[in-house]
């Protein structure tokens, strides 16, 4: 199996910035894209940014400008940092991974989410 741990969260001023980082391991043979969500209280999880294996990226339209996506790909890690913050970026950003295990096996897996709170 894969696993994916998230770290970086935490409460920052509105126009702060906060570094999530999220590392996978396990099984792995070699991961396709990789990806940031957020869910806010009440509402669906958003795709806040992806990026694929050759470093092609999207985001959000909320968050262009401000946020940043990007992977090591040695270190099996992806990176979001995150700039002026403001309060609707509130919410518990959960990473995503689309990784082959063997050459027969492929799985969709997500991160435990942390939190990130802006605010004053």
């Amino acid at each position: 199996q894969v696993q994916l741990v998230e770290s970086g969260g935490g409460l920052v001023q509105p126009g702060g910035s906060l570094r999530l980082s999220c590392a996978a391991s396990g099984s792995i043979l070699s991961i396709y894209a990789m990806g940031w969500y957020r869910q806010a209280p009440g509402k669906q999880r958003e795709l806040v940014a992806g990026i694929t294996s050759g470093s092609s990226t999207n985001y959000a339209d909320s968050v262009k400008g401000r946020f940043t996506i990007s992977r090591d790909n040695a270190k099996n890690t992806v990176y979001l940092q995150m700039n002026s913050l403001k309060p609707e970026d509130t919410a518990v950003y959960f990473c995503n991974a689309d990784v082959r295990m063997t050459p027969f096996t492929r799985g969709n897996f997500w991160g435990q989410g942390t939190q990130v709170t802006v605010s004053s």
